[in-house]
């Protein structure tokens, strides 16, 4: 592995740090679309008062990549270094309080890496580094060659999918309403592709963490519909293989990762209704999105514009790593829901195509994917119970519904799919997932929130008195209604 290392003459000050030369470490050569890691690390001295010039490797302090060559890649978010790096980092000498809350800081906050992603087109690209030290402006300059002659860093997969039939009767309204995907990418931006749970070959649930590599990379997107007299409710789930994050503290990182939104729409007396409403999942929080002025926070407050591409179809950000969904127009979002491009960092988009199709790398766009009904690839499955032999599902509780509301003939259910690396069973098919506000209010209760959205949707929002709104279900084969 040949290692490019470009070092820039610098002499700026950075609190008790002073800066006098940067390395920016990454792989020299790279193919096409493809990633190399840049490391971004700066050599100085510290001088304290009372206290003898320490010279070696320091904090790197604020800087910024860009490219000077129009189209010449992007730069994902930053992260720490997930590779070998023995060399210590001088630091400031502090006691007490300071020196806990500075070695924390250090933990989390000292970010020194970006991925970047080659453009398409071979050639040599000049990245270039800059910061404002003491006033003062300090930059270099690194170069990358992109070419095919370059060894290539993907990895093909042992398995892939062919389209498949699909019989369930609300796959066109499904199809009508199939989300416009924003999906963010970081350092590992395969694990961000938008997966199904078997694309390793396999429904074994520990083990597709080890498979990342391995499985198919197919986008696919999970769905379900519920009816009743005057709505119909579509559920979208965007299963991922790895909950991953640049800092796997006890929690923050688990195999698999299954988040997702609800869409609601209105009967009007078109074939496909009209679109209304779209709840989101970001980490066992729900956010709520509608162009409906006169609806009002009750439960939920309203997060924003419900933005939507081709008229019917919403704009849903995913976030890298840990994959929270959020409305595309939502302040938190990375993701131009209007102009369809990225503010920062780097991200794929998804589209419904009918056909799933493989992204090229961390940055592309319109990427086509296809449905699977929830109903038939999950639920069918866990409800075999001890006849499943996979292991798919864990974590079985007993849904005990707020309202007086219906429940499953058998209302033992998994509140997880199976899972080891890192945190055991934290990722949730959509009959596990709950809302941190509901459950603590008492108005939702565990698995409610989307097994139920006729009755969960109406005690998010404050609707017209006038408003008719049934909570009787005509379809939702999953409390018993077919």
């Amino acid at each position: 592995m040949r290692l490019l290392l470009a070092t820039l003459s610098l002499h700026a000050a950075w609190a008790g740090v002073i800066v006098e030369e940067y390395k920016i470490m990454g792989e020299a050569r790279l193919r096409p679309r493809e990633t190399v890691v840049l490391q971004i690390r700066a050599y100085g001295r510290v001088e304290q008062e009372g206290k003898d010039t320490r010279n070696g490797r320091v904090e790197a302090g604020n800087w910024n990549l860009r490219t000077l060559e129009e189209n010449g890649g992007w730069f994902s978010k930053r992260f720490r270094f997930q590779g070998s790096d023995n060399e210590t980092i001088l630091k400031e000498e502090k006691t007490g309080w300071a020196a806990i809350l500075g070695q924390a800081a250090g933990q989390f906050v000292n970010k020194d890496s970006v991925l970047y992603t080659a453009p398409a087109t071979p050639g040599t690209y000049t990245v270039e580094v800059s910061s404002t030290e003491a006033g003062r402006i300090v930059s270099g300059q690194i170069k990358l060659e992109v070419s095919t002659e370059a060894p290539s860093r993907w990895k093909a997969p042992l398995n892939t999918f062919t389209a498949e039939p699909d019989a369930d009767p609300y796959r066109k309204i499904a199809e009508r309403y199939a989300p416009y995907i924003a999906q963010e990418t970081w350092f590992d931006p395969r694990a961000d592709y938008l997966h199904r749970f078997d694309y390793d070959g396999d429904w074994d649930g520990d083990n597709n963490w080890d498979n990342l590599e391995k499985g198919s990379p197919q986008g696919f997107v999970y769905y379900a519909a519920m009816e009743t007299k005057t709505h119909w409710f579509l559920h979208y789930n965007f299963f991922h293989p790895r909950d991953y994050s640049d800092n796997c503290i006890v929690g923050t990182c688990h195999e698999n990762d299954n988040e997702g939104v609800i869409v609601t729409v209105r009967k009007d007396g078109t074939e496909f209704g009209r679109l209304e409403i779209m709840e989101t999942l970001a980490h066992n929080n729900v956010y709520t999105y509608t162009n409906r002025r006169e609806l009002r926070a009750k439960l939920h407050n309203v997060d924003g514009p419900l933005e939507v591409v081709d008229e019917t179809h919403p704009v849903v950000f995913l976030e890298a790593g840990g994959h929270g969904a959020l409305g595309g127009g939502d302040r938190k979002s990375f993701f131009d829901a209007k102009r369809l491009v990225w503010k920062q960092n780097t991200g794929i988009t998804y589209k419904f195509k009918a056909n799933a199709e493989t992204p090229s790398g961390g940055v592309d766009k319109e990427i086509g994917y296809e449905l699977l009904p929830i109903y038939e690839h999950w639920w069918k499955k866990h409800q075999q119970g001890p006849a499943w032999k996979a292991k798919t599902f864990a974590d079985f509780f007993e849904y005990r519904p707020f309202g007086n509301r219906p429940r499953p003939e058998n209302p033992q259910i998994s509140s997880a799919f199976l899972g080891a690396k890192h945190s055991s069973n934290k990722a949730r098919p959509f009959w596990g997932w709950f809302d941190t506000k509901g459950r603590a209010k008492k108005v939702l209760a565990p698995g409610q929130w989307a097994l139920d959205p006729a009755y969960s949707v109406f005690q998010s929002l404050t609707f017209p008195k006038n408003e008719v709104w049934s909570m009787d279900y005509t379809f939702n084969p999953y409390l018993g209604f077919q």
